[in-house]
């Protein structure tokens, strides 16, 4: 199937201007001038998109897909997503992982939702681990996992956070050691995607295992770093040796310091922009504790706070959406080891694609090249949604 995208104001995520885009068995197959000649041959489908802002598909690399919560007992358990929930968001490729709770909730589970997402239309990636060390996995060993299960792009762990397993700095050092080595045998990126908790102790075990390792920096991944501004100029220090670190969308944070305000205090402090992705964190728990401890509310996130904060980033913080979008789309992209292929518009890449309004708003959304929304409108649905 051949679709012919005409008039689009083109970001790849860079700002090209108007251009037509063609697209064939998935991938983009013609940029520019020359897509415009298979206008109106009878097996070509053509959308006019009359100067609407063509951008990447997002890519969220924290996204909890098989529900996460449990904080608060079996009744907080947070429901599965659907795949409406991504693509009208704008979501193309997500990277799925466990949170706190590994018992209820199995890495069996996750992978076959992981496979049922790619059958549905999009890409989905996952990680072995949870927030526990030793890590569960499938196979007897982290490293196995990563080498001989597909989906699996990495592992998950916590530190920094009470419910965490307080790990030592050596066994963060031997998990990123087992995680890197499965990465090579599996041609996989090998990551250790961290959840950072509120702790003062901050990215001091990482940087430790960093200093006393021959680890590549670029194993890790730690997320929730925008928290706080200390905690942001922990990352932004982690950044400075080659590090890349993930802030969690919550545009309704409390005193206004959401991930659009504490991206934009990171590249006051110098941070280069291609080193900071943007997460959404959905279907994961939001709990709320007090000084002791005890859980005292709890809600989850949603796909729909990336493009909130993309919106915030640029009529607020006054970032060019150029730079804002590449912390959905190449920056990602580069962290799964998917340089031109996901991330970016370009001949050759894969065709995922979001069309914006005005008001940076989603309307149309192309998956491997196959429309899934229209104008708003979910076009491609979910085995069971209605």
């Amino acid at each position: 199937m051949l679709t012919l995208l005409k008039n689009a104001n083109l970001y790849a995520p860079q700002p090209l201007g108007l251009t037509d885009i063609l697209l064939a068995g998935g991938k983009i197959a013609v940029l520019g001038p020359d897509a415009a000649a298979f206008g109106g041959l009878p097996q070509v489908t053509t959308l006019d998109i009359e100067g609407g802002r063509v951008v990447p598909g997002l890519i969220d690399l924290h996204i909890h897909i098989t529900g996460g919560g449990g904080e608060q007992g079996p009744v907080t358990r947070v429901p599965e997503l659907q795949l409406t929930d991504l693509t009208t968001n704008g979501v193309t490729t997500v990277l799925g992982l466990l949170g706190t709770d590994s018992v209820t909730r199995s890495l069996e589970a996750l992978v076959a939702k992981c496979r049922a997402l790619n059958e549905e239309g999009i890409t989905c990636f996952c990680l072995t681990g949870a927030y526990q060390y030793p890590s569960p996995t499938l196979l007897g060993g982290v490293e196995r996992d990563i080498a001989l299960l597909d989906s699996v792009a990495g592992v998950k762990v916590a530190m920094a956070d009470h419910r965490s397993s307080n790990m030592t700095e050596h066994e963060l050092v031997r998990l990123g050691s087992d995680a890197r080595l499965g990465g090579l045998i599996g041609g996989k990126p090998g990551l250790v995607v961290i959840h950072v908790g509120t702790s003062k102790r901050g990215l001091g075990l990482l940087m430790g295992a960093l200093e006393n390792s021959e680890i590549p920096i670029k194993t890790f991944l730690p997320t929730h770093c925008g928290r706080s501004e200390a905690l942001i100029g922990d990352a932004f220090r982690f950044s400075q040796a080659g590090g890349t670190f993930d802030v969690t969308a919550h545009p309704d944070a409390e005193n206004g310091r959401d991930a659009a305000h504490m991206i934009a205090h990171a590249l006051g402090l110098g941070t280069d922009p291609q080193r900071i992705t943007l997460s959404s964190d959905a279907f994961g728990s939001a709990p709320r504790f007090d000084a002791n401890g005890t859980c005292i509310g709890l809600t989850y996130g949603r796909p729909d706070t990336l493009m909130a904060e993309i919106r915030s980033l640029v009529n607020r913080e006054g970032l060019p959406l150029e730079t804002a979008l590449l912390f959905l789309t190449k920056n990602p992209a580069r962290v799964l080891g998917l340089e031109g292929i996901k991330g970016e518009i370009a001949a050759g890449a894969d065709a995922d694609l979001v069309v914006l309004d005005d008001a940076l708003t989603v309307r149309t959304v192309f998956a491997k090249g196959k429309l899934a929304v229209l104008n708003g409108t979910p076009v491609m649905k979910g085995r069971f949604e209605l």
